[in-house]
């Protein structure tokens, strides 16, 4: 009896520990499978705008910490200095710090999905195993690869993580009034999101919508209890939105109300047709792109806008008439669009359509997808396993997509065959030829893009030249230096003209074009360094150490510079003694 009775006492603990194993295997096997699926972009270079972070510029680099948190963005800016002095420039570790970010931010989601499902009143088996799906849906979207494998996108996976962080613990206070404690964390957390990017600046609308859906049920009591948070969160998104308008709008080339050639009317008409499409995405994620090629709407007549204007307003009214039948789903539709205001609304963005935007949205459209699919009443062991056969469809989807993201050359490729009427991705995708030393491939690209474009300008020419030198067609390089200077007749530009015309031995004229750089602007340090060349070919080896010591003067640490004076010095130095020996 004694046996039976210590068996029995004993068999729940022993139970508990085999399922936490058996938790902490599945959780193991889960991030093993995470990290397979966007290792292959993890391996890639940096890629388009990821050449303009500050720790890809020489001279500022290795300033003090002070120095790179100085803009609107100085959380985002931190992470990078950190990166920057752990890792210097090896992007696979830049690449792997944006995949650790997302995880974490996909943990965080897991929690707000518990929590959310838990007000939707699902039962223990359903809650479990649709919050498990909302997170992997989070982490394993193909939609979430360009945030991933993209350094630039840093921006979205950092500022999405303490965003979700800061409504978890908004979502997981003690009681329905928040304590001011509870109120200091959730604006600590909201205070690192808005400073890693502006977009997060909603928070307090996904809060007053989260209390008025779930606190206790569409009233306004809960929002009343919870004033101690929605008066300072409130008032520091106002003086956020001051700021961003101030510094960022007003000044910013590629985003604001000064871009003439896109008004706040033509970018609203134009994102109708672009939140459509974000939907499109979400449920059938083919056709991705890094650059779109979405023609403006100016007026709801163009490109079916008014169409899909009318497809948002039947989803917004759908959703609040019957928020209280499909409350989750109500919910998650108007919290996606909340998500994606920012971005999607009348403030006009060079770029009016991009898949990272949907990295928070992607969470609140799949609260739609739970809502429905608990409308069907299946049995635990089949959800679970029609809920696996989704994700890995999205794993799969995923892990080609990051194969794309892996190679420049990939990337652009996918690009113009997606975009072929649009001028930068055969720009980009010709310069991606040129870094893999691809140069004659490189030259047929510039010429494609050259067509896609009323006029090519002087950015297009000299890349072209550059890569017709390259490729040994010093012809076309000459003509392409010359309609750049045409355009702008800068120091680059003429130094270049010089460079290539010494490379065909025609020295007097290549002295001439590096003399009107020298006039343009005597400071640009390749001037010399290709005059410095020229005397070397001349055997003039003092007027070439010359050249070069002028070179190192204004860029102390120039390689070309550094490397041409020691040749120039050791061969004045031979010729030295070899003169010395004559008798």
């Amino acid at each position: 009896m004694k046996s039976s009775k210590r068996t029995t006492e004993t068999a729940p603990t022993v139970k508990a520990d085999t399922t936490r194993w058996f938790l902490l295997a599945g959780l193991f096997a889960f991030a093993v499978a995470l990290f397979e699926i966007y290792r292959p972009a993890l391996s890639g270079p940096f890629l388009f705008d990821d050449v303009y972070l500050p720790f890809m510029i020489p001279n500022f680099a290795q300033n003090p910490l002070r120095d790179w948190v100085a803009g609107v963005r100085p959380t985002l800016q931190v992470s990078y200095w950190l990166n920057y002095r752990l890792f210097g420039l090896d992007p696979y570790y830049y690449h792997l710090a944006n995949l650790v970010l997302h995880t974490a931010a996909g943990y965080f989601v897991w929690l707000i999905a518990r929590k959310l499902l838990a007000f939707a009143k699902f039962d223990a088996p359903q809650l479990e195993i649709f919050s498990a799906f909302a997170a992997a849906v989070f982490l394993l979207h193909p939609l979430q690869s360009e945030s991933v494998g993209y350094v630039a996108s840093r921006s979205e996976v950092l500022s999405g993580l303490f965003f979700v962080i800061a409504w978890a613990a908004f979502l997981y206070r003690q009681e329905a009034a928040i304590r001011f404690s509870e109120v200091a964390l959730v604006l600590v957390f909201f205070l690192f999101a808005v400073t890693s990017k502006e977009h997060t600046a909603v928070l307090p609308a996904v809060m007053l919508l989260t209390d008025y859906f779930f606190n206790p049920g569409f009233t306004f009591e809960g929002i009343r209890k919870n004033w101690r948070i929605y008066l300072p969160v409130i008032g520091g998104a106002l003086l956020g939105g001051i700021v961003i308008f101030k510094v960022v709008l007003a000044r910013s080339t590629s985003a604001g109300f000064g871009m003439k050639d896109l008004t706040p009317l033509d970018y609203l008409f134009t994102q109708f047709r672009s939140i459509v499409t974000y939907l499109r995405l979400f449920f059938l994620p083919f056709g991705q792109n890094i650059d779109y090629d979405m023609p403006i709407s100016h007026s709801l007549g163009e490109h079916l806008s008014w169409l899909c204007l009318l497809i948002l307003l039947s989803l917004t009214a759908a959703a609040w008439f019957y928020r209280k039948q499909f409350p989750l789903a109500a919910f998650g539709f108007l919290l996606f669009l909340i998500l994606l205001a920012p971005t999607s609304s009348f403030v006009p963005i060079r770029d009016v359509l991009v898949e990272r935007r949907m990295y928070l949205p992607a969470f609140a459209l799949t609260l739609c997808v739970i809502d429905f699919a608990r409308r069907l009443r299946p049995a635990a062991t089949p959800l679970a396993a029609s809920l696996t056969l989704a994700c890995l469809v999205l794993a799969v989807l995923a892990w080609q997509r990051n194969h794309v993201w892996g190679s420049p050359i990939a990337l652009w490729k996918d690009s113009v065959a997606n975009s072929p009427a649009k001028y930068r991705p055969r720009f980009q995708l010709a310069y991606a030829h040129y870094q893999a030393g691809e140069c004659l491939d490189a030259t047929r690209e510039y010429a494609a893009a050259a067509k896609l474009t009323p006029k090519p300008d002087y950015e297009l020419n000299v890349d072209w030249a550059l890569a017709a030198d390259c490729a040994n067609k010093p012809g076309e390089a000459l003509t392409r230096l010359e309609e750049a200077i045409k355009l702008e007749p800068s120091a680059h530009a003429w130094s270049l003209m010089g460079m290539v015309r010494a490379k065909q031995a025609d020295y007097d004229r290549a002295l001439e074009a590096l003399a009107e750089a020298e006039k343009i602007n005597p400071r640009y340090s390749m001037i010399f360094v290709y005059r410095g060349n020229i005397f070397m070919a001349r055997k003039d080896w003092s007027a070439a150490a010359a050249e070069f010591q002028r070179a190192l003067v204004i860029e102390p640490g120039d390689t070309a510079a550094k490397q041409g004076f020691d040749r120039a010095s050791a061969a004045a130095a031979r010729a030295a003694q070899k003169t010395a020996k004559q008798p």
